[in-house]
């Protein structure tokens, strides 16, 4: 059998492999003979290429600057199943010529047959080069060395795709491949990936012509994903649109692969509903200036080509060139244009121009081998190399091709002997006579600076079903501000689980893998979106608690003064000269300030009232125990004075009474001054007790002072509590002992209750706790110490007289 079907000689020989016919049929007339394959149907597309191949070297060897003297021929071949067309190519590189040497094989435009094909010619260097052969497989160049193309890797379609899936935020599709060479290579690219992208596969369904189309229906339809990838070869494409327009598939979107997405041919009044719509890459638009032209004036009736273009004819006119009674006789004048037809139905010249550019890419090489200047190649810089000593394998130069063809397209081949890589995005519209339109919305260039390589025109995009706005297709919507997304390990990654932030955390962006903490001082609001500043806690005045413990103060304060007033107006009665008077105002002018400093405790603290309020604490309480030490010491002596020969009270008079309440406050201002000279207290934002706000509060800086200050305190009142104790029996006017002991009593017992509570509350109730046991203490020293005497001075008043003074102690004493 010869698969030989255009020729032409030449000094140097391009041969090609396409598949004019392309469906084979086995015969098996008997079993005595050898089956026979016959091929049926034609390929209209296939015959453009060859033609397009045959235009161009034509138009090579009328320009004279390139080849000069030099023409080419061409051997096409044509065959219809893999073994066929790997029969063809050897018969290729075996036919004789009566004139040019063969350079290389063009075609074929199927991946796989290439694929065969280059295991042949890779072993004897023999250059090929493919119009329509996008497997990424064949870029290795450790397995295919002298295969190019002049058309895009798939791998640059396939990320084209995911780019145009990120670009319209498609996160969740479906996977249609069929079980060819180009489909599971660019099906495995595909998944590979598409885990890059964060772009997750719902369903991937391998489709095969035997396969029944009920279950892939109802996988299309309980789908959750509205974007579904048609990445399949144009028959199975064909295939599958021809058995799924029978039923209902609405709302999904159609992403078509190179092979067939601006094959119009594909529609019919069923499929523009699902078609309708789709989008895809595709070779970019071309014009070759008279292509389109030359490829309208087919004639079957010219030689040599007639026998194969007689049977294209026949088959677009349904006529034949020989009698018959079933069909109408060709007159091969009829018009091309007249009816619709597969070979004449191209608006654009997509691939026919990678067919172009491949034929003139051949040219360029070997317009490059034969330069010869003062004995060198000017390329390669060795020695010149003649006509007659050419050889396919020194067509190497295909390599440093860079060139621009008369349509302004630059071509040229990387390390792995692929083009640029450039598609245009296009969209299935249906023009205003219901017809199928291609349109041109994009397009995506891998040369253009990273993040700029997809460009799309959205007004021009019509979308599934006619509709305006772009579908949506993710398994879970995008985790808004205030939430991060976690991935669960049962399920794909796009189906991740939004959890809200925790508090104190923020996301303030869409899909946040993490939350981001608030800087200490700050806090999450309330959606988790922002950080706030902590509200602040303190003491205030204007809370109720604050205005309380103000409110007391101030009773005290205003009890003080009272007492304080009703003792100077009566100063001169014998209950208040009875127990020394002057310690008696000392002690109530201490008892104010005892009661005005815990007004320091409230409000905002600050430098000055951090130092203030237990400084003036502790010098306050002090003289107040002092003086009450010193009213205990009094009644003490005054009952040893009553014995005969003791003069202790002649010794401890006024004087030293001053001196010792001077002494006692001295040593507690010392630890003071000692404490704010060396670590004073100063204001601190405690955020460890609260995470979401702060506690305003003096930090007493060093605790050996803060306790020194205390303990200093509590000793005096122990011993002033234990001396009161032992004189509470003692006959003393007005029972001033025993008044005492109840005082220092309660003084000890609010203290000593007060180191757990202060210890154990938080923030402002620490605050709240001290001053509550200022003022209780205050309260008690007062109320114990002064209300009885007060009482008698003014609803008693006959109590207050010398004779009744003495009286009560004379009865005590006996």
């Amino acid at each position: 059998i010869g698969y030989l079907e255009f020729s032409q000689e030449g000094d140097f020989i391009l041969a090609g492999v396409f598949s004019i016919t392309s469906t084979r049929i086995y015969l098996y007339p008997d079993f005595t003979d050898i089956p026979q394959d016959i091929c049926s149907k034609w390929n209209h597309r296939e015959l453009r290429f060859a033609r397009t191949v045959i235009f161009t070297i034509a138009e090579i060897n009328r320009n004279p600057k390139l080849l000069p003297g030099i023409t080419l021929g061409y051997r096409l071949y044509n065959g219809c199943g893999s073994e066929n067309l790997i029969r063809a190519a050897i018969e290729a590189l075996n036919g004789e010529s009566c004139s040019g040497q063969m350079i290389g094989l063009l075609g074929h435009s199927s991946s796989g047959i290439s694929q065969y094909i280059n295991y042949i010619l890779s072993s004897l260097s023999v250059p090929h080069v493919s119009h329509l052969s996008t497997c990424a497989c064949l870029s290795n160049k450790k397995i295919y060395p002298t295969f190019f193309r002049t058309v895009p890797s798939d791998f640059f379609q396939v990320t084209g795709l995911l780019e145009l899936m990120k670009y319209f935020d498609w996160r969740w599709v479906g996977f249609v491949y069929s079980l060819e060479m180009y489909s599971l290579e660019g099906t495995e690219t595909f998944l590979k990936l598409s885990k890059q992208y964060s772009i997750c596969v719902e369903y991937l369904i391998k489709y095969t012509r035997t396969k029944r189309m009920d279950k892939i229906v109802e996988t299309l339809k309980s789908s959750t994903s509205n974007v579904i990838v048609l990445f399949m070869g144009l028959s199975y494409t064909e295939d599958f649109l021809s058995r799924i327009e029978d039923y209902s598939i609405t709302g999904k979107q159609f992403i078509g692969s190179e092979s067939w997405i601006t094959q119009t041919k594909l529609t019919s009044a069923e499929r523009m509903s699902i078609l309708q719509g789709a989008m895809g890459f595709a070779i970019p638009e071309a014009t070759v200036p008279g292509l389109g032209d030359y490829l309208l004036t087919l004639n079957p009736l010219e030689e040599p080509q007639s026998e194969i273009v007689k049977g294209v004819w026949a088959d677009i006119f349904g006529c034949t060139f020989t009698p018959s009674k079933t069909s109408a006789m060709c007159t091969g004048s009829e018009d091309l244009l007249s009816i619709p037809n597969n070979y004449a139905a191209f608006t654009d010249l997509r691939t026919e121009s990678n067919v172009y550019n491949a034929v003139y890419s051949f040219a360029y090489a070997l317009h490059s081998l034969l330069q010869c200047k003062n004995g060198l190649n000017p390329t390669t810089g060795k020695a010149c190399v003649s006509q007659s000593q050419v050889q396919p394998k020194d067509v190497k130069h295909l390599h440093n091709v860079n060139f621009t063809t008369s349509t302004g397209d630059r071509v040229f081949f990387d390390k792995n002997g692929d083009p640029a890589s450039r598609y245009d995005l296009v969209n299935w519209q249906i023009g205003e006579n219901g017809s199928a339109e291609i349109v041109n919305i994009g397009v995506y260039d891998t040369s253009l600076p990273e993040g700029a390589n997809l460009q799309v025109l959205n007004s021009k995009i019509t979308w599934s079903g006619g509709n305006n706005k772009a579908v949506r297709s993710v398994c879970r919507e995008p985790c808004p501000p205030g939430t991060r997304k976690a991935i669960n390990k049962n399920r794909p990654v796009c189906c991740f689980d939004c959890l809200k932030c925790p508090e104190g955390t923020i996301s303030n962006q869409t899909d946040s893998l993490d939350c981001m903490a608030c800087p200490p001082e700050f806090w999450s609001n309330e959606n988790k979106v922002k950080c706030i500043s902590k509200p602040t806690e303190y003491l205030s005045y204007k809370e109720i608690m604050g205005t309380l413990l103000t409110i007391f103060s101030c009773i005290g304060v205003f009890l003080s003064l009272l007492v304080f007033i009703i003792f100077f107006t009566h100063k001169e009665t014998p209950i208040v000269r009875a127990n020394n008077s002057e310690l008696s105002f000392l002690l109530l002018f201490s008892l104010i300030l005892c009661f005005l400093c815990s007004l320091t405790f409230i409000g905002r603290p600050s430098e000055w009232s951090c130092m203030l309020r237990h400084t003036a604490f502790g010098i306050a309480f002090v003289l107040c125990i002092a003086c009450v030490l010193g009213k205990t010491m009094l009644v003490l002596l005054a009952f040893r004075a009553t014995l005969p020969g003791n003069n202790m009270m002649r010794r401890f008079g006024p004087l030293q009474q001053r001196l010792t309440v001077v002494m006692i406050t001295s040593v507690q201002v010392v630890i003071c001054t000692l404490w704010l000279s060396s670590n004073p207290p100063i204001p601190k934002k405690n955020m460890k007790y609260y995470k979401e706000k702060i506690i305003l509060e003096c930090a007493v800086g060093s605790a050996v002072g803060f306790w020194a200050v205390l303990g200093y305190i509590g000793c005096l009142a122990l011993l002033c509590f234990m001396l009161a104790f032992l004189a509470r029996k003692l006959p003393d006017s007005f029972n001033e002992a025993k008044l005492i002991t109840f005082s220092m009593l309660i003084f000890c017992a609010v203290w000593i209750t007060f180191i757990p509570a202060y210890v154990s509350s938080p923030g402002k109730f620490t605050v709240a706790v001290e001053i509550f046991a200022i003022l209780a203490s205050s309260f008690g020293l007062l109320i114990c110490i002064f209300v009885p005497k007060c009482y008698i001075i003014i609803f008693r008043p006959e109590q207050n007289s010398k004779k009744h003074v003495t009286a009560k102690v004379q009865t005590r004493t006996s």
